[in-house]
C-alpha cells in the first residue's frame, strides 16, 4: 500500500537529527497500535485532531479518541493527531527549519484541510500559539490564505471563546460528534467550490506548489488582500450554515461606561446573534473505538475509558461542566459492557475506567456493575468509577468497587460545612460523607482524597476550620475501622467563578483573601493526620482571567507567550513574571475583569454563546443561592 502523502523525508530529518537530542522520544515517532493511516488516493479530506499538551496528558484524552474514531469511520476523511512538543523537541524543530507535524503520517500542519484544536483548560492557550507557529499556520486569523487549514477548536473553554477570538477560526459549540463531520464536509465543499488548491505533497516539510497557486498559502508568503478577502467569503458561509458555529470575524466588541465587554453582536447579515450548542440526542450511535490507539510512552491515564453518561443529575452552582453538558443523556447497559470487553481483549489493557461527571447516579448502575463484572473481571480487568457522588449510597457503592488493586477512594465535598453546601446546591451531608468512608474502610479502601474550594462567596472562616475537622475526623474514623492511620489527602483549589454557572455574576475572590485562607488552613492542619493540598495561587488568578476574559485578554496571551510563556498548567514551566509583564503592558483592568462583581442585568462577555437550559434558569439558581441556609432549602 502506498501512502503518497507520507512525508518521507521529514521523517528521515526527525529520527535522524532530533530524537537523540530530546526525552522521551517515543511521544513524536507515531506508529502505535490502534492508529489509522489511510491512502492518499482513498480520501477526498485531510483533518488533524490538535491537543494544547503534551502526548502524555493528550492521549488520556477520552474525546480525542472518539472523535478520531468517528472522523476515520468516514471512507473519504482521513484524520491524524498532533500534540504539543517539550520546549526541547520544540527548540530542535525551530533549530532545524522544520514544521511541526502529525504522528501517523509525518505531514506538516499547514497541509491539512482542517486542524482542530480541543480547549480542556484555559492554561493551555498558549500551546495553541506554540502549534500553530510550530506548524507553519499564522497566529491571526485574518492572516491566513483561502488554502491554509481551517483552524477550528471545541472543547468547554470554547463556552467563552473571547481570549482566543484572535487566532481561532471557528469555535464549535457543544458536542463534536456530529458537528465536527458537518463542518469538514461544508469546508470542504467551500474549497472545491471556490477552486481553492490543496497542498497535497511535501518534500521533507517543505511545501510543493505551483508558481500560480502560491498565493492562496500563506506559508509561501503573506496572504494577499485578494486572498484574504476570499477566505472570509469562505468563513461567512460558515457563519451562516450552522447555528453552533462561532466565527469572531462576523462580531463586534462594545464596552460599558465602567470599561467592561459587553457581548458581542454580529456586524453582517445572515449571522445568528447568538450559537446554539450542538447536542447528540443518542450516545449509542456514536460509540468510541474498541481499538484505541495505545501510547508508545507513559500516559496520565494509562487505561480504557468508556463514557456512560453526559450531564450531571445533579446542578451544583459552582459547576461549569454540568450546565454546558446538558441535557443528561445515557449509553445503554449493554453497549458499555460490549466497548469495555471488546477493547479489553483488543488491547490487554488491565483497567477499564466508567467516564461521566457522576457515575454513581447512572440509572441503571446496579445492572451495569454485575453486567461489567461478569464480561470483564474474568478477563483480570479492574473496574473504576471516579466520579463518585457523595450521598446516602456511598457506602453501598464501595462495596461494588472492591477489587484486587482497589486502595483509594476520591470524593469532592467542596465544602466541609453543610450549610455552605446548600448555597452551593451540593447535596451532600456530612453524615452522608461520613457513612461512605466507614464503607470504604471496612472494604479494604486505605485512601481518601477529597477535593474542596476556598474562596466560595459567603465563606467564613468556620467553613476554612471545617476543611480540617472534617479530613481529621475522617482519619480518625479510618484508624478505628482500620487500627491503623489511613492516608487522607484534603485538596484545596481556589475558586474560579466560571462561565455559564449560576455563580459567574460574583468575581473571584482578592488574592490578599485566598493568601490568607491558605495560612489559615496550614496552621491549623495537624500534620499527622492529614495532607493538605493547594493550588497554586497564581496559576489560580491566571486561570480567573483567562476563563472571564473578552477578547482584549488576546493580546496579553499573545504577549505572554512572545516571552516565552509555555505549558502553563505545568508548574515547573510556568513563568508567572511573564505573564504580569504582559498585563501590565497590556494597560487592561485585569483586576475588574477577575474580581469584579456584575450586575444580574448586565451583559456578559460570554452571553453569545447558549447553553442548553438558558440564561434565565443560571439567573433564578443565583438568586436562590443568596437565600439559601442551614435553615432553608438548597
Amino acid at each position: 500500500m502506498a501512502f503518497q502523502f507520507f512525508d518521507t523525508g521529514l521523517r528521515e530529518s526527525v529520527l535522524g537529527l532530533l530524537l537523540p537530542e530530546v526525552q522521551l522520544p517515543g511521544q513524536y515517532i507515531g506508529g502505535e497500535f490502534g492508529q489509522t493511516v489511510k491512502a492518499a488516493e482513498s480520501v477526498e479530506g485531510r483533518f488533524c485532531l490538535a491537543f494544547p499538551d503534551t502526548y502524555s496528558i493528550g492521549m488520556s484524552n477520552y474525546g480525542l479518541g472518539l472523535l478520531y474514531a468517528i472522523m476515520n469511520r468516514k471512507a473519504n476523511w482521513s484524520c491524524e493527531r498532533v500534540f504539543c512538543p517539550w520546549p526541547d523537541f520544540a527548540r530542535q524543530l525551530e533549530s532545524a527549519q522544520l514544521p511541526l507535524y502529525s504522528l501517523e503520517t509525518f505531514t506538516p500542519l499547514y497541509v491539512f484541510d482542517l486542524l482542530g484544536f480541543t480547549l480542556q483548560y484555559e492554561l493551555s492557550y498558549t500551546n495553541v500559539l506554540t502549534m500553530l507557529d510550530a506548524g507553519g499556520i499564522p497566529l491571526h486569523r485574518e492572516m491566513r490564505a483561502p488554502g491554509d487549514p481551517l483552524v477550528i477548536a471545541g472543547g468547554p473553554a470554547v463556552f467563552n471563546p473571547e481570549p482566543m477570538s484572535d487566532f481561532i477560526d471557528v469555535f464549535v459549540v457543544g458536542d463534536g460528534e456530529e458537528a465536527i463531520g458537518e463542518i469538514s464536509a461544508f469546508w470542504l465543499d467551500i474549497k472545491k467550490r471556490m477552486n481553492v488548491p490543496r497542498l497535497s505533497q511535501t518534500s521533507g516539510g517543505t511545501p510543493v506548489v505551483s508558481d500560480r497557486d502560491r498565493g492562496m498559502f500563506s506559508v509561501c508568503g503573506p496572504a494577499s488582500a485578494e486572498a484574504v478577502a476570499l477566505r472570509r467569503e469562505m468563513l461567512l458561509e460558515v457563519a451562516r450554515k450552522f447555528p453552533w458555529a462561532y466565527v469572531p470575524e462576523f462580531y463586534d466588541v462594545s464596552y460599558d461606561e465602567q470599561g467592561r465587554a459587553r457581548r458581542p453582536r454580529p456586524r453582517v447579515d445572515g449571522v445568528p446573534e447568538t450559537i446554539s450548542p450542538a447536542i447528540i440526542r443518542d450516545l449509542d450511535l456514536w460509540p468510541p473505538s474498541t481499538t484505541p490507539i495505545i501510547p508508545l510512552v507513559e500516559s496520565v491515564q494509562d487505561r480504557i475509558s468508556v463514557e456512560v453518561m453526559r450531564g450531571c443529575p445533579q446542578k451544583c452552582r459552582f459547576c461549569q461542566s454540568s450546565p454546558i453538558k446538558r441535557p443528561l443523556r445515557f449509553r445503554s447497559v449493554e453497549q458499555i459492557t460490549q466497548l469495555a470487553r471488546d477493547a479489553a481483549v483488543n488491547t490487554g489493557v488491565s483497567d477499564i475506567t466508567l467516564l461521566s461527571l457522576s457515575t454513581s447516579e447512572y440509572p441503571w448502575f446496579d445492572e451495569l456493575m454485575k453486567s461489567l463484572s461478569d464480561a470483564v473481571c474474568p478477563l483480570g480487568v479492574s473496574l473504576a468509577v471516579p466520579s463518585l457522588r457523595v450521598n446516602h449510597q456511598l457506602s453501598d457503592v464501595v462495596t461494588k468497587l472492591s477489587t484486587q488493586r482497589s486502595s483509594s477512594l476520591t470524593m469532592a465535598p467542596e465544602a466541609a460545612r453543610d450549610g455552605m453546601r446548600k448555597r452551593l446546591a451540593k447535596r451532600v451531608t456530612n453524615d452522608d460523607l461520613m457513612n461512605g468512608c466507614r464503607g470504604a474502610f471496612e472494604n479494604g479502601f486505605a485512601r481518601i482524597k477529597m477535593y474542596f474550594m476556598c474562596g466560595l462567596p459567603g465563606e467564613t472562616e468556620d467553613d476554612l476550620d471545617g476543611i480540617i475537622e472534617l479530613s481529621e475526623q475522617i482519619a480518625r474514623l479510618g484508624k478505628e475501622v482500620r487500627g491503623r492511620w489511613p492516608v487522607v489527602v484534603a485538596n484545596v483549589s481556589n475558586f474560579v467563578p466560571k462561565p455559564h454557572t449560576p455563580l459567574q455574576w460574583e468575581g473571584m475572590a482578592l488574592p490578599e483573601y485566598l493568601r490568607g485562607a491558605h495560612t489559615r488552613l496550614k496552621r491549623s492542619r495537624r500534620p499527622a493526620a492529614v495532607d493538605v493540598k493547594y493550588h497554586e495561587l497564581a496559576t489560580s488568578l491566571l486561570e480567573g482571567l483567562l476563563a472571564r476574559g473578552d477578547r482584549r485578554v488576546g493580546r496579553i496571551i499573545e504577549s505572554a507567550w512572545r516571552k516565552g510563556a509555555k505549558l502553563d498548567a505545568w508548574s515547573d514551566h510556568h513563568r508567572n513574571e511573564l505573564w504580569q509583564e504582559a498585563i501590565q503592558e497590556s494597560g487592561l483592568d485585569t483586576d475588574l475583569i477577575v474580581h469584579g462583581h456584575y450586575s444580574t442585568s448586565d451583559e456578559l462577555p460570554w452571553d453569545h454563546i447558549q447553553i442548553w437550559a438558558g440564561r434565565e434558569k443560571l439567573l433564578r439558581e443565583y438568586e436562590r443561592s443568596q437565600t439559601a441556609n442551614e435553615s432553608g432549602g438548597c
